[in-house]
């Protein structure tokens, strides 16, 4: 591995035994046609820049010119310290947040210029974040919380939920299916966390310190599927994180510095 970089109601689901079965172009004008793979998607990010307003009205720059990429297949984690900024930058990759100046383009999109609608639509088809809270619904099951990316994309029903099914059986958690996900524990509820995000298959998956509550064991393993998931689809994984044995299982490892990507020569060892 190198540090050089490169490019509250319930949903209607069916009963889980009976849901089991067996199992992109775009355009740039305001709105996009997201949906189909291409083997060479890639996201490009130049001289990125964000700043905040603090409480006493002083203009704080988080962001001071970020530039990298990375192609499909890769997983690149992002360290720094805390208030680097990594949270801020995986914003506004994912489109949550607009930057103050420059591009972030995924594909043929360019995610900065894109209307809200469009945005949406990105982060909807394309799109998957896992969290370091796992901020699902608890009133809902696991194999229910799996399946709205697919329900919110208009799959039917029974359909959304087999694919769910398949999804948490990979994980190992077919038995907690049918369990509301508030009486799962944490590592398990990360685990549903990780199937709902990659349930659809998107080609960008942001995760955000996604391993920082869990013990080293979970930790470990859901570092690994979201490497292994980059690899398989060939997608693309960027993971903010604070340990260093998970940023150690991905391809490149990307410091963020003072608002900007350092050089791998400029990287203390």
């Amino acid at each position: 591995m190198s540090n050089v970089q490169s490019p509250k109601s319930k949903t209607a689901v069916p009963d889980a035994a009976e849901a089991r079965g067996d199992e992109r172009t775009t355009r740039h004008d305001g709105e996009a046609d997201f949906g189909l793979w291409t083997s060479d998607f890639g996201l490009r990010v130049s001289d990125l820049r964000k700043s905040f307003l603090n409480p006493n009205g002083e203009r704080i720059a988080v962001l001071r010119g970020a530039s990298f990429s990375v192609n499909a297949g890769e997983s690149v984690a992002i360290v720094g310290a805390s208030g680097a900024g990594k949270s801020t930058l995986l914003n506004l990759l994912g489109g949550l947040e607009a930057p103050d100046h420059g591009s972030i383009v995924a594909g043929k999109v360019a995610i900065e210029g894109a209307s809200q609608s469009a945005l949406a639509h990105f982060r909807n088809q394309q799109v998957g974040f896992v969290f370091q809270f796992h901020h699902l619904l608890p009133d809902l099951t696991a194999v229910e919380n799996v399946s709205l990316p697919l329900l919110i994309r208009r799959m039917q029903p029974r359909e959304a939920f087999r694919h769910a099914m398949n999804a948490l059986e990979e994980v190992g958690l077919e038995r907690q299916a049918t369990h509301l996900v508030g009486s799962l524990s944490g590592g398990e509820q990360q685990r549903v966390a990780l199937c709902r995000a990659l349930v659809h298959r998107p080609q960008i998956v942001f995760a955000d310190e996604p391993t920082g509550n869990l013990d080293a064991t979970i930790a470990d393993e859901i570092a690994r599927s979201l490497v292994a998931y980059a690899k398989k689809l060939p997608g693309i994984v960027i993971l903010a994180t604070h340990s260093h044995d998970v940023a150690a299982l991905c391809d490149r490892i990307l410091t963020l510095h003072d608002g900007r990507i350092l050089a791998p020569n400029e990287v203390k060892q």
